[in-house]
Parts: structure tokens; sequence; C-alpha cells
């Protein structure tokens, strides 16, 4: 299960890996696998608006089952379709980069992390770095 103290984990283990690569000031929120928000920390300097853009990331992620670059790929694909899933999830779906998927040891879906604040493909590597050193498995 996702808790609060994984949680805790997998936020300080994204911000330390953005900071120790040299990333900008990253946001991260954790969701647990029915999209709703077990913990959300921003870095000093990082912008107010960056809360709605990490939890769109990972809400797109729960809610459909694909990390942000399968979501990015759709949307290449299929504009109208990702389009249309905008509209059903009320705009709460970025399709990019920076949304992950967190499973367990079996596979499932057990919640999903949003991070923003760099390039989609920064945001995904800080998000895939904090989900395993706290033992899960990450899919972008």
């Amino acid at each position: 299960m996702l808790g609060i103290e994984a949680a805790r984990v997998i936020i300080a283990e994204a911000l330390k890996a953005g900071q120790a690569a040299g990333m900008k000031p990253l946001s991260v929120v954790v969701l647990d696998a029915g999209g709703h928000v077990l913990a959300f920390e921003r870095s000093d300097g990082s912008s107010p608006g960056r809360f709605d853009i990490a939890r769109a990331k990972a809400h797109g992620a729960v809610m459909l089952g694909l990390g942000g670059r399968a979501q990015m790929s759709r949307a290449e694909a299929q504009p109208y379709f990702m389009a249309a899933l905008s509209g059903v999830y009320e705009g709460k779906i970025l399709p990019v980069p920076g949304g992950v998927l967190v499973r367990d040891a079996v596979g499932a879906i057990v919640g999903a992390v949003g991070v923003t604040g760099d390039t989609s493909d920064n945001d995904a590597e800080a998000a895939l770095a904090g989900i395993v050193a706290a033992g899960f498995v990450g899919e972008a």
C-alpha cells in the first residue's frame, strides 16, 4: 500500500535527486490509487501554480493507467481522444512526462507521482528516483 510515510520518502528523494542533478526548483505530489492527494511539497523558488500542474500529471497517470510518456504518445497519435479525455476529467490530466505510475512488487497500481519544475523528462527522472527509493516500481 502507498501511504503517507512512503509518500514523504518519494517527495524527499525526488527533490533531492532534482537538486543533485542541478534541476530547477521542483514541486512533487503523490496520489493514491483513487487519485486522492497523499502529500505535496514544492521547493523554495517554485511558482505557486505548480501544484495544479503536478497534480494533473499524476492524475492522468493514475486515472488512465498510463505514465506520462505513454499518454504523450497517445496524444500525438490521437489528439482528439486525449482532448475528449481532458473534458471527461475536467482538465485534470496533463499528458506529458512527469506523471509516473507507482506499482507495488506484484505490478498493481498503488498511486502516481507528479513532478513539475524542470523539463518534463527531468521531472520524470526525479519522480522515478523517489519512487525507487521508497521501494516501489515507477512507470514513466
